[in-house]
């Protein structure tokens, strides 16, 4: 019944700026922690960024940290990331997903508990 689904992927030149959006179906998005994957073209999905489901604290990998914010909106149920500063290497298919494994003091900084994976929403930086 949990569902994500991703959406605000798109074309931009390097340096602009885009707004993702996971919008939540089956919960609040409150009850989990949620975050963002980048899967560049050929690799890994890697995790970017989470929040709390507790007190809505967010972690940033190094390689975003300054240019992506990941945001809760509780009264939409979506999670955004905003992403700022953005260069060719971020390139790619960004994905939410939802820890389900229990509750934790902090989100998963690991990001390897998370699940219940949107459809994905691609972003293209290219000049």
């Amino acid at each position: 019944q949990v569902q994500l689904v991703e959406s605000g992927g798109g074309l931009v030149q390097p340096g602009g700026s885009l707004r993702l959006s996971c919008a939540a179906s089956g919960f609040g998005v409150g009850y989990y922690s949620i975050a963002w994957f980048h899967q560049a073209p050929g690799k890994q999905r890697d995790g970017i960024a989470c929040i709390n489901s507790n007190d809505g604290m967010t972690h940033h990998v190094d390689s975003v940290k300054g240019r992506f914010a990941i945001s809760r909106d509780n009264a939409k149920n979506t999670v955004n990331l905003q992403m700022s500063g953005l260069k060719p290497e971020d390139t790619g298919v960004y994905y939410c997903a939802a820890d389900q494994t229990g509750w934790r003091p902090d989100c998963d900084k690991s990001f390897r508990d998370y699940g219940s994976w949107g459809q994905g929403t691609q972003v293209i930086v290219s000049s």
